[in-house]
């Protein structure tokens, strides 16, 4: 059974996770599949006096489209190497052009306040709804080196920022 949470604690999993082999952000696509990729760029905080986390998307991914056309995701946090072969899968495999949950073994479970399903056996969840989507432009940098390192090849994150609706932790994970 789920233990909510406020959105800051247990933060530490999220950063331990960020630094090492990422998360699990998952979108519907327009059919209403989900669709998991892994991330290693994110944040949680406050804006607007909410509690929000933010997730960068390319738009050359398949996920980029799916979070243009949907109201939620999810932010599915393994703790340590759990379900590492599964987060290197989906961070070399496109949902273009396969099934990545059915082909590294990944269960759903429904979300709790979004449409957005979890991934089974995280030990730190995050549902969001999105407030705010932005594609980001060369002409928005002022720090060249960052252009020069991340976007070479003109392939600019969307930024979108979600309200955090609900987070919860698995006690048996964490």
């Amino acid at each position: 059974m789920m233990k909510l949470i406020t959105w800051n604690d247990h933060i530490d999993l999220l950063e331990n996770a960020l630094s090492g082999n990422g998360v699990f952000l998952v979108a519907r696509d327009e059919a209403g599949k989900a669709n998991p990729m892994t991330i290693g760029w994110g944040a949680a905080g406050r804006i607007w006096s909410i509690p929000t986390f933010t997730v960068l998307v390319r738009r050359s991914r398949y996920t980029y489209d799916c979070l243009w056309q949907e109201e939620s995701f999810t932010v599915n946090v393994p703790r340590g190497d759990d379900l590492a072969a599964a987060l290197d899968f989906c961070g070399h495999h496109s949902g273009r052009d396969i099934d990545k949950a059915a082909a590294c073994g990944i269960t759903f479970a429904p979300g709790t306040q979004v449409s957005t399903p979890i991934i089974a056996g995280c030990a730190l969840y995050y549902e969001c709804r999105i407030v705010m989507r932005k594609q980001l432009e060369e002409s928005a940098f002022s720090a060249p080196r960052i252009v020069d390192k991340y976007y070479h090849d003109d392939d600019h994150h969307m930024i979108v920022i979600g309200e955090i609706v609900a987070a919860y932790v698995d006690p048996t994970r964490v």
